[in-house]
């Protein structure tokens, strides 16, 4: 079993998309192969993982290319409700995204809502996003924020508990970038 699984994976398969994904930010390595493909954990998730971190709900959750949620160690992904994150937002440790919180008068059911995040974004460590919140795109999320409104509009730093604007980005002095390979996940687009 573990040598078919070995042989699936690392080749060619495996090398392949190690070799691919060389120059992401959420590399796939030996490393997140092993843990999620031989020993197992997070083994119902198609993108790399961390062990440390939790997704309940992964088939509700719309990845862009280089965003692996959970890709760093203790994050908590909770997607009772879609959650759509673009291209190319980088996900730091400890973070935690929910789509749902208990119904105030009946704490037995959820009030589900929506979580959207775009691309180029970074959400630093220990950030909280909660349900209903749209971060536009080029949007900073400073470490230990706690996202509870939206900022559809994006190119800003936000921060603080509850989250607000600290700073505008200028659209022209953002630099994009891309990557010969597209990858969402272990898959690879055509």
């Amino acid at each position: 079993m573990i040598k078919r699984i070995l042989i699936k994976f690392l080749f060619p398969k495996g090398i392949r998309m190690i070799y691919e994904t060389s120059d992401y930010q959420t590399k796939i390595t030996v490393q997140y192969l092993w843990w999620n493909k031989i020993l197992g954990y997070n083994k119902n998730i198609p993108w790399p993982t961390h062990p440390s971190s939790l997704i309940t709900g992964p088939n509700n959750i719309n990845l862009g290319i280089d965003v692996n949620p959970g890709y760093m160690p203790g994050c908590y992904i909770q997607a009772i409700g879609k959650i759509n994150i673009g291209d190319f937002t980088q996900i730091g440790p400890n973070v935690g995204i929910i789509t749902a919180n208990h119904d105030l008068l009946d704490t037995r059911k959820h009030v589900v809502q929506e979580v959207k995040i775009g691309s180029y974004c970074w959400i630093g460590m220990g950030a909280i996003i909660l349900p209903g919140v749209i971060i536009g795109d080029n949007t900073i999320i400073g470490a230990g924020s706690i996202v509870t409104k939206s900022f559809p509009n994006g190119n800003c730093i936000i921060g603080g508990n509850p989250a607000k604007v600290l700073k505008h980005l200028s659209e022209k002095s953002i630099r994009n970038h891309q990557v010969q390979h597209h990858y969402i996940g272990y898959e690879k687009l055509k």
